[in-house]
C-alpha cells in the first residue's frame, strides 16, 4: 500500500509543537508524501492556536507551496470538543475557510468524567456538522466509545475516523489506544466506513511516520479500499477545499 498524505499535523502556532509550516512541508517533501495538512489546534485550548492566525489564512499561497516544495498543502484545523452539545472552538463562519477539520477531545477542553454517553453525544452532535470530516484520535481509552454507533454515525454523517499514530506509539498520555483501534477497525469494516492513518506530529521527524497504524492495518487485515491515504480522489470527497484536479 502506497501511503500519499499526512492530514493531521501541528506547527510552531499550536504552542506545544516545534516547527514552521515550511519545515513541515520539507519533511513531507523527504518522506515522499504527495499531500500534507497542517491542522493546528483550536484556541479553546490554553496557550494555543489564536484566533486571527486562522483568520489571516487567506494569505496562503497554497499553489506556490506546491510548486516550492512538490507537496500540496491543505490548511486545516484540529478542533477541541468543548461539551456534551458537540461545541467546538470555532465558529462555523470561520471553519467555512478551512480546508478540512477534525474534531478531538482533550483532556484540557472537555468535560472531566465523562460518561460513555456523554462521549458519544458530544461526538455524534459534532459530526452532524457538514464542515467537520474527521474524528480525530477516537481511540484514547481516557474517553469512554460505543465504537459500533461511532462508526455507524461516520456512515451516516460521511465522517471518516482517524488511526492516530502517536496514540500508538506510547509517548503520549491516551490510554487503551491498540485495543481501542482494533474495536474500531472492526466494525468500520462491517459498516465499510473510511479510515485515516495520520501521524499528530508536533515535530518534523515525525511528519508521515504511520509506521504503528499500518502494521495495526496490516495485522487485522483492513482493506486497502477504505484507506484514505493510498487514494486521493477519494481523500477528496472529505474536504472542505481542494486546490487541484
Amino acid at each position: 500500500m502506497i501511503d500519499l498524505l499526512d492530514a493531521h499535523t501541528h506547527t510552531v502556532a499550536s504552542g506545544h509543537a516545534y516547527n514552521t509550516m515550511n519545515e513541515m512541508l520539507l519533511a513531507a517533501k523527504e518522506k515522499g508524501l504527495q499531500l500534507l495538512a497542517v491542522t493546528d489546534h483550536g484556541n479553546g485550548m490554553e496557550g494555543t492556536t489564536p484566533r486571527y492566525y486562522f483568520e489571516n489564512s487567506t494569505m496562503i499561497d497554497r499553489e506556490a507551496f506546491c510548486k516550492r516544495f512538490g507537496v500540496k498543502l491543505l490548511f486545516g484545523v484540529e478542533l477541541n470538543l468543548m461539551d456534551f452539545d458537540g461545541r467546538v472552538d470555532m465558529s462555523q463562519s470561520l471553519l467555512e475557510k478551512m480546508d478540512l477539520a477534525i474534531v478531538s477531545i482533550h483532556p484540557p477542553c472537555f468535560p472531566k468524567g465523562a460518561t460513555k454517553e456523554q462521549v458519544m453525544e458530544a461526538y455524534c452532535k459534532a459530526m452532524r456538522n457538514p464542515l467537520i470530516q474527521f474524528v480525530g484520535h477516537p481511540d484514547d481509552g481516557r474517553f469512554p466509545v460505543d465504537y459500533r454507533m461511532l462508526v455507524q454515525a461516520a456512515k451516516e454523517y460521511h465522517v471518516a475516523l482517524e488511526v492516530n499514530n502517536h496514540s500508538l506509539d506510547g509517548k503520549g498520555g491516551r490510554t487503551n489506544a491498540r485495543q481501542n483501534d482494533m474495536e474500531m477497525l472492526r466494525f468500520c469494516m462491517e459498516y465499510e466506513v473510511p479510515v485515516i492513518l495520520n501521524s499528530d506530529a508536533h515535530v518534523d521527524t515525525e511528519v508521515g511516520n504511520h509506521k504503528d497504524a499500518w502494521a495495526l492495518i496490516r495485522e487485522i487485515g483492513f482493506p486497502e479500499k477504505l484507506i484514505l491515504n493510498t487514494d486521493l480522489e477519494l481523500f477528496k470527497t472529505y474536504v472542505n477545499h481542494y486546490y487541484w484536479d
